[in-house]
């Protein structure tokens, strides 16, 4: 057996059998989860996989060519020393309380020892749970694509994410809004703790737990918030400002989560279970992605807000651990502070500013402003401006805009804020920060309709372009377009 998995760069890594388990998380007890078996898919085949994220578990590509792998990560088999089984929890979703939730259609099966620390290995689409409802733990193909390549996209621009692994696919039937084909997504991440496990113990009056869980994510995760004068309020506001530094990320890059419930919000900060996301194409703040939020709850525009909503939430389920309302309410307020920084600090890299200077608020607002009222294209804007310079011409950003007048009087305001700054660093990191890749909709919907005829040649190309976006990658410049008239008409929803 493998002993150091952080010598893999140097030692041959572990396969499935090799692979050490620590199961932190089965060590806090029956009240926190349920043991089960993943339910066996007929006939499993490969649809995706990372080797980029295999290399970061320490694994040996050649394992996840393996037959074993293909049965380990569709739940038909179970590796030696893991320890399945679905969690609890419970959430708000679309500002109403849920009651109990739970892992309906994920099956951990441990956390393994990885160079990086350790990540936990979780399989959704794997079967029913006693979570389930009456859903039947089962994930389509279409919606295993997309949190595949979304998730490793998201990584690739930097942004706090779950990863994935690999998707498997089966030809077992699924109905959703039509009969759809079985998959399964294999995604880590150092822990899949959500608000709503902090919530479920809360509002069952069941503090013991409560505490035992925030002890755990404490020590394991914010070891600084152990010498506060109060740990669980510190706790609260580091994950205040780590979501914080979230939500600018988010908007920097245009993306739409679409179902921002207390139960898909990640206690580490992480963007976590990709449903009805989208990339944005023309730039509407009002923008909706989710076809099932009819009230339009988890728009573009307030997604910032909605996930103070959702500490403020956590704040409440932390209440009997921290014992004073006020002090819970100051935890919340850096989010007020963390988040407007963080947002401005990411769109100066996007302008190429490489200081800071008092007038740039105004800057960045107007340049939202200009995009909004024209309906740009949000990522070609920003890839075009790259090649900016307030000495030579800017057509290809100009023709972009039909208010040229507006246009105009926004390149002057840029211009001048630019010409202390030397064009080669500015443009190095613009480069750096405004990605030529991005998952649109339209290109994960071509992706999943040739995958469904067994062509997963679209799925490990987009895996390739999206994660390094920021690379030319020649020959792949369609990807970069502006997407057909057909996108419009793409409608994700909650199921998707």
């Amino acid at each position: 057996m493998t002993t150091a998995l952080h010598a893999a760069s140097i030692q041959p890594g572990p396969t499935g059998s090799d692979l050490t388990w620590v199961n932190s998380f089965a060590a806090l007890g029956p009240d926190f989860y349920t043991v089960l078996q993943p339910s066996p898919l007929p006939a499993p085949y490969w649809v995706g996989r990372s080797r980029a994220m295999a290399r970061e578990l320490g694994l040996e590509d050649h394992w996840l060519e393996s037959a074993e792998a293909l049965a380990a990560l569709t739940g038909n088999q179970t590796l030696p020393g893991a320890h399945p089984l679905a969690s609890v929890y419970s959430g708000h979703q679309f500002g109403n309380w849920a009651g109990q939730l739970g892992d309906g259609r994920a099956i951990s099966l441990g956390e393994i020892a990885t160079p990086h620390g350790p990540q936990e290995i979780q399989l959704k689409g794997a079967g029913r749970t006693p979570y389930s409802r009456m859903g039947d733990g089962r994930a389509v193909l279409r919606s295993s694509i997309r949190e595949f390549l979304c998730s490793e996209a998201m990584h690739g621009l930097g942004i706090p994410t779950t990863r994935a692994l690999c998707v498997t696919g089966s030809d077992a039937l699924v109905r959703r809004e039509e009969l759809e084909t079985a998959a399964v997504v294999t995604r880590t991440a150092p822990s899949f703790i959500r608000f709503g496990h902090f919530e479920h113990f809360s509002y069952n009056d069941q503090h013991e737990q409560l505490k035992t869980l925030a002890d755990y994510v404490i020590d394991r995760f914010y070891p600084a918030c152990r010498d506060a004068p109060q740990p669980y309020a510190a706790l609260l506001e580091a994950v205040s400002e780590r979501t914080a530094h979230l939500m600018a990320a988010w908007q920097s890059v245009g993306f739409c989560h679409g179902v921002m419930n207390t139960d898909n919000m990640s206690i580490l900060g992480l963007t976590m279970d990709y449903g009805p996301f989208q990339f944005l194409d023309a730039f509407d703040p009002k923008h909706i992605c989710n076809h099932s939020d009819t009230q339009g709850r988890y728009a573009y525009n307030k997604q910032p807000n909605m996930a103070y909503w959702n500490l403020f939430c956590l704040g409440q389920a932390l209440l009997p651990l921290i014992e004073n309302q006020d002090q819970a309410l100051a935890a919340l307020e850096s989010y007020k502070t963390v988040f407007p920084e963080a947002l401005q600090t990411r769109m100066r890299a996007k302008l190429g500013l490489t200081d800071a200077q008092p007038e740039d608020a105004a800057l960045i607002e107007n340049t939202f402003k200009l995009l909004a009222s024209n309906q740009v294209d949000y990522t070609i804007f920003w890839r075009r401006l790259c090649g900016f310079s307030a000495q030579s011409g800017h057509e290809s950003v100009r023709d972009l805009f039909f208010d040229r007048e507006s246009f105009n009087a926004w390149v002057l305001q840029y211009s001048e804020r630019i010409t202390p700054v030397d064009n080669a660093p500015r443009a190095d990191l613009m480069l750096k920060s405004n990605p030529k890749f991005v998952l649109r909709n339209h290109l994960g919907e071509e992706a999943i309709q040739a995958a469904k005829l067994k062509d997963f040649s679209g799925v490990n190309t987009l895996l390739t372009l999206l994660q390094a976006p920021f690379d030319e990658h020649p020959g792949h410049e369609p990807f970069a377009g502006f997407p057909p008239d057909w996108a419009a008409a793409i409608e994700i929803s909650c199921s998707s």
